[in-house]
């Protein structure tokens, strides 16, 4: 087994996240990778209410004594969220780790560390990274220019920015961003990195609760079937190549184009319910991140991480050792 910091810490088997994914983070999918000894977020946003958060808490405990956490992303809404029940709801449910994503976690930090939560702070730059350690996160995940959602605005890879994370910060780091493979969790090892988040591997899986036809379109996609939508607006974001999102890119580079031209193309509810849940390949924008050119098969979470897990370690004990004279 491959033992890190991370696995020490969080008390799982394996070095392998599954973030929060707006969604999918739900029980069976979360349940089933907490049991192959990885560790899975729900997302929080996904539940209606607080008290819904609460119920699919509980509904996960069903499938699994095995940790798992809870993913809480702050981020401006239309529709107020009321962010301070939900986080109520996650440290009365007696979660003990806490994903934090989008806009700064400070006004979060000090209920969840009253009630012994390590919050682990998704980043996607050296400096927001080193800004979160200040306020007082236990670990940084930070997002290569692979990822799919919001990679920022700088435009840095993992190949460089997991490294220069790992020089600058004093807390662990989990490498997140085009990862899918066993060769790309040593590669986030030897980086720096203690542990490596693959969310769009575990969309195609048989517990991931999305359309077959998703799974099987992340599996025929290459590397190329991405494109950034939202640029123009400061907000860039990588979604899945499809005839809605070169839309979107299309609208979006005309003069004075606004957000609202393409709102309704972009909306996420359309999104979920046409893609994710009807399987309309072409009925909304979806998202993925470049490591869909790295997968090719849909399996069970157990046999996913069991291949991960298998392929680091051959590459580990007996490529990389060949290379010492």
């Amino acid at each position: 087994m491959i033992t890190t910091e991370f696995t020490r810490e969080y008390g799982v088997d394996h070095p392998i996240v599954v973030g929060g994914m707006t969604g999918l983070g739900t029980a069976p999918l979360i349940g089933a990778v907490a049991n192959a000894g990885a560790l899975g977020f729900l997302t929080a946003l996904t539940q209606p209410t607080p008290e819904d958060l609460v119920k699919e808490i509980a509904r996960t405990r069903d499938l699994t004594d095995r940790p798992f956490g809870v993913n809480l992303t702050i981020l401006p809404t239309i529709k107020p969220v009321p962010y301070e029940e939900y986080r109520a709801a996650i440290v009365e449910s007696g979660i003990k780790v806490v994903e934090t994503a989008g806009s700064s976690p400070e006004p979060h930090l000090p209920d969840f560390k009253a009630a012994g939560i390590k919050v682990i702070h998704k980043a996607t730059s050296v400096r927001h990274a080193l800004s979160a350690q200040r306020k007082g996160v236990d670990a940084i995940s930070i997002d290569g220019f692979e990822c799919a959602g919001h990679p920022g605005e700088d435009d840095v890879p993992g190949l460089v920015l997991i490294p220069a994370a790992a020089k600058a910060l004093d807390i662990p780091i989990i490498a997140s961003g085009g990862l899918a493979t066993g060769s790309g969790l040593v590669a986030a090892l030897a980086l720096g990195a203690c542990a490596a988040n693959m969310g769009t591997r575990f969309m195609a899986t048989s517990e991931a609760p999305i359309h077959e036809n998703v799974k099987n379109q992340i599996v025929a996609n290459t590397e190329r079937d991405t494109v950034l939508v939202f640029r123009e607006f400061g907000n860039t974001a990588r979604v899945v190549r499809n005839s809605i999102s070169e839309k979107i890119v299309e609208i979006s580079e005309q003069d004075g184009a606004t957000f609202e031209d393409i709102a309704a193309l972009a909306s996420g509810a359309r999104g979920r319910q046409k893609v994710l849940e009807d399987g309309d390949m072409e009925g909304g924008m979806w998202w993925a991140g470049q490591a869909q050119g790295l997968i090719d098969s849909v399996g069970t979470c157990q046999e996913v991480v069991d291949e991960i897990i298998a392929d680091a370690e051959s590459i580990m004990r007996d490529r990389l050792p060949g290379y010492l004279a």
